[in-house]
C-alpha cells in the first residue's frame, strides 16, 4: 500500500473510530468483521450500558490510529492484522 494511502486509510479509520467507534465502523472499514460485530452486538444488545464502554475503546482506538506513524499504522493494523489496541 502506497504511503499516501496508508495515511488517508489512517486519518479516516481514526475519525471514524472516534466519531463512530460504538458501532464498530471503523473495524469493518479495517477488514476486522468479528471485532465489528462484536462491538455493534454489545451497543445494541445492553441498551447502551455496552455502548458506553464500546464507545470508550473506539475513542482510545482512534487516538491510537491518529498519533501512530504512517509506517508503523501499516505494519500493525494492515499487514500483521492487529485487531484489538
Amino acid at each position: 500500500m502506497a504511503n499516501e494511502d496508508v495515511k488517508q486509510k489512517k486519518m479516516l479509520v481514526g475519525i471514524l473510530a472516534i466519531l463512530f467507534g460504538v458501532f464498530g465502523v471503523h473495524k469493518f472499514l479495517l477488514g476486522y468483521n468479528k471485532e465489528g460485530i462484536i462491538m455493534l452486538l454489545v451497543s445494541l444488545l445492553t441498551c447502551g450500558f455496552g455502548a458506553m464502554i464500546m464507545s470508550v475503546i473506539g475513542i482510545i482506538e482512534g487516538i491510537i490510529y491518529l498519533t501512530t506513524p504512517d509506517d508503523a499504522f501499516a505494519e500493525r493494523y494492515i499487514q500483521n492484522k492487529k485487531t484489538w489496541f
